[in-house]
């Protein structure tokens, strides 16, 4: 019973947020049965350009380090702020979210490969999903273990002097906090300037992947054309012929 009210649950999450939390729960459950080395994960631009590990740039957002208490804090905020986006500001636009991770993978990674020397970049997309979050929530009061008070814009500043006190690098956050903004500022700012436009446009590709077309309840087919008047795959019902006169 248990085991059904957890799969029902689970069933229940937005599907962004289902696929990228159990690639992470996947990936680092790998490496501690020790079926993969974390060697084989990280960002490594050399063997990703010359010996075509391409796989090291997913796993470098998907493995947030071995079960402990670091691997579930970042795991809580990851999934409850891809969550609350998803079934928030992106509802019914699951494109657009996909988009949205698209974009961040490519900004961070393009500092990965500027000689920024970032090995895992997970914590980084996490930071990302929660400032972006709270810039589209700025009213939302936070508490933060009960130790202090603020409006949602302050989460992601909370949690990087969190992670600095867990002896994370700092780099890592800042990264996320930029994209975030930078995000933010083309989605949500920028366009509706004087003389903006919308530069982030998703693809009509992932909008039919994703998000396709709902058909029309009203839509009623026209009837089929059969050429020749001959009967195609089927007779037609015709009325009886009337009754000879008595």
């Amino acid at each position: 019973m248990a085991y059904q009210t957890l799969m029902q649950e689970y069933m229940q999450m937005p599907v962004v947020t289902r696929a990228y939390t159990t690639a992470c729960v996947l990936t680092s459950l790998a490496v501690q049965l020790e079926i993969v080395s974390p060697f084989q994960l990280y960002f490594n631009p050399i063997l990703i350009l010359q010996q075509f590990q391409l796989w090291r740039l997913v796993t470098t957002f998907t493995f947030f380090g071995t079960f402990g208490f670091n691997f579930f804090f970042n795991m809580i905020f990851t999934y409850r702020y891809c969550r609350m986006l998803e079934e928030g500001s992106f509802r019914g636009r699951t494109a657009d979210f996909v988009m949205m991770f698209l974009f961040g993978g490519v900004c961070m990674t393009s500092c990965a490969f500027m000689g920024a020397n970032l090995l895992f970049l997970g914590q980084a997309f996490t930071l990302m999903l929660v400032y972006i979050w709270a810039r589209r929530n700025p009213f939302i009061r936070m508490n933060f273990f009960g130790l202090m008070n603020f409006h949602a814009p302050y989460l992601p500043w909370v949690l990087l002097g969190f992670s600095v006190l867990l002896g994370n690098t700092v780099l890592v956050d800042l990264i996320g906090m930029a994209v975030g903004h930078s995000y933010y500022f083309l989605e949500d700012v920028f366009p509706y300037q004087t003389n903006g436009f919308k530069i982030l446009v998703t693809p009509a590709f992932l909008k039919n992947i994703f998000d396709p077309p709902a058909e029309d309840p009203n839509y009623t087919a026209l009837p089929e054309e059969r050429p020749g008047g001959f009967d195609w795959g089927g007779r037609e019902e015709r009325p009886p012929p009337p009754a000879p006169p008595q």
